[in-house]
């Protein structure tokens, strides 16, 4: 793979400003996780407030901005972040499901932005990142039918495939993934130090426990 593009709609200049990276040669693994300590210590961290202040509040907040731009309640449809970060305060573990699902919700939960991560190679051909057109919809993973119409949605040749409240099961990552989207779901006002610094994370984090190699990506 050379690079990446990530489409992103005119109409949503104002609202998203999303942060992206793209991977190959990743190693996915499922099953007894060498993740598991580091995320064990990350939810200690967050249910101690660490890593849940000021920052992360402000930032928690841009993104509910965001949502209620394109017309979406973020009370009824919780941004993955936020959905996350509660689970851990209720005193629930975050997600176990393979190495880079795991990396990717263990840097929402911290910085407080949604996350999505795709395998590339179940993406047709160009992506985009748009609002759902009326109807639109697609199979969610471990539920029905999610319907995004309205929604900010990353999309393909084949539709829209996830979104920053749930994704579809099609472009799932699983143990078979050794290229992967990751896109971060930040809002236009947010500080770009904020999500400059949330890519890097991310990145250094994934290359740690999946391997791989950074692919050139870029929002167009």
């Amino acid at each position: 793979m050379t690079g990446l593009q990530v489409l992103l709609d005119p109409a949503l200049a104002g609202i998203v400003r999303p942060g992206v990276l793209a991977l190959e040669g990743l190693s996915v693994r499922e099953g007894d996780l060498p993740t598991g300590a580091a995320l064990r210590e990350a939810e200690g961290r967050l249910r101690a407030g660490a890593a849940s202040g000021e920052p992360a509040t402000r930032t928690s907040a841009a993104v509910r901005g965001m949502y209620w731009r394109v017309g979406l309640d973020p009370t009824r449809r919780r941004p993955s972040s936020e959905a996350l970060l509660r689970r851990v305060l209720k005193g629930e573990a975050l997600p176990r499901v393979n190495t880079l699902v795991d990396v990717c919700n263990w840097c929402s939960a911290e910085v407080q932005l949604p996350y999505g991560a795709y395998d590339l190679g179940r993406v047709e051909g160009e992506v985009v990142l748009r609002l759902g057109r009326e109807g639109e919809q697609y199979p969610g993973i471990r539920k029905d039918v999610v319907h995004v119409a309205g929604r900010l949605v990353v999309a393909d040749r084949g539709g829209a495939f996830g979104n920053p409240t749930s994704d579809s099961a099609r472009t799932m990552v699983t143990a078979a993934t050794t290229a992967a989207l990751v896109v971060i779901y930040a809002p236009a006002d947010l500080g770009p130090s904020i999500l400059d610094a949330a890519v890097s994370l991310t990145a250094a984090r994934i290359l740690a426990h999946a391997g791989g190699r950074l692919v050139p990506c870029l929002v167009v």
